[in-house]
């Protein structure tokens, strides 16, 4: 079934919103595609197709060859189709029909998450933060990471926090990694023996692998060669030492305490980190950074929820449902 070409006015139907038996005709922005094999051999396309409320696997299965080019991770494409839940299979999309989406068609804030704050206010809590750092050798590898003319600081700004789970937008990482500063910072007054500069220092850095294992293209995030093959933790620990080296002088007990925080912020072996927290400051930087991943999931959740529902289903970074409270009963 082929879709007309020209500029029609879509009502934009949103993910959250979509009900099983649902005729959809709407646009969404591509985020994964894969090319499958039924069993008789024939091709068919599997694609996640999202929106500024979540997103939806949707399936393929006619014209395979000639849509493949027009629906690219990271592309805006007009859908037609059916939206069903199947109690053992769960929800999918099935695409009846797909285009590029003409720029009259969707709003580009109906499709793309950001941020609560704007990069400026972001800039200027990382400045402040900065700038309360009393010790040289720490404020220099700032300076280094994130000083205005510094190459890693663009990236960063840039970078989203994750593929999925929170913060997967631009300027996520910039958030994130301020938000788990800024939490460590006030928690320091309430536990004196921290070193506050150090733990500040870490929680700024921690993430800092993720601008060689993540890349944007073309809209899509997608996990790098580097990044498969060594991980952000590794990345993120060879990119500090680095730099560490080429300050003279750095003492050695706090380059020890700073890295430590890198290799451990994961806090388990079995999530990634090679250590567990060893010293007050990594044990609250991992705490804060998993606060802040966890609440950053239960407001991904919330923009999925339809108008009246207070619980989410079951979600893998929360290991249950979240609930709200807050939001009306149906």
């Amino acid at each position: 079934m082929a879709m007309e070409q020209q500029s029609l006015s879509v009502s934009k139907v949103f993910v959250r919103d979509l009900a099983d038996g649902q005729s959809v005709d709407s646009v969404f922005v591509v985020r994964e595609r894969t090319r499958r094999q039924k069993k008789n051999g024939e091709a068919f396309l599997k694609l996640q197709l999202g929106d500024v409320t979540g997103a939806v696997e949707a399936v393929l299965w006619e014209r395979v060859e000639e849509l493949f080019e027009q629906c690219c991770p990271g592309g805006v494409v007009r859908v037609l189709g059916s939206y069903s839940v199947d109690a053992k299979y769960g929800s999918s999309l099935t695409v009846r029909a797909l285009r590029p989406a003409e720029p009259g068609e969707y709003e580009a804030c109906d499709l793309e998450e950001g941020p609560t704050r704007s990069v400026d206010q972001m800039e200027e809590g990382l400045r402040e933060l900065m700038g309360m750092t009393r010790n040289p050798f720490l404020r220099k590898l700032l300076e280094r990471f994130f000083g205005e003319g510094s190459s890693v600081w663009t990236r960063w700004r840039e970078a989203p926090a994750a593929k999925r789970y929170h913060q997967a937008y631009k300027h996520g990482l910039l958030e994130h990694c301020l938000s788990v500063a800024q939490g460590v910072h006030s928690l320091c007054g309430t536990f004196p023996e921290i070193d506050r500069e150090l733990a500040v220092t870490g929680a700024l850095l921690h993430d800092i692998g993720k601008i060689e294992a993540y890349a944007v293209e073309n809209g899509a995030i997608e996990l790098t060669d580097a990044g498969k093959l060594q991980g952000e933790i590794a990345l993120g620990y060879y990119l500090v030492r680095s730099e560490i080296e080429q300050i003279d002088g750095f003492p050695e007990h706090t380059a020890e305490g700073l890295l430590h925080i890198i290799l451990s912020h994961h806090g388990q072996l079995e999530h990634g980190s090679p250590v567990v927290p060893c010293t007050r400051e990594a044990t609250l930087v991992h705490m804060v950074d998993n606060l802040g991943g966890k609440l950053g999931s239960f407001d991904r959740l919330e923009k999925s929820l339809a108008d009246g529902e207070r619980w989410s289903g079951f979600d893998r970074a929360l290991s249950g449902s979240a609930y709200f409270a807050s939001r009306e009963a149906a």
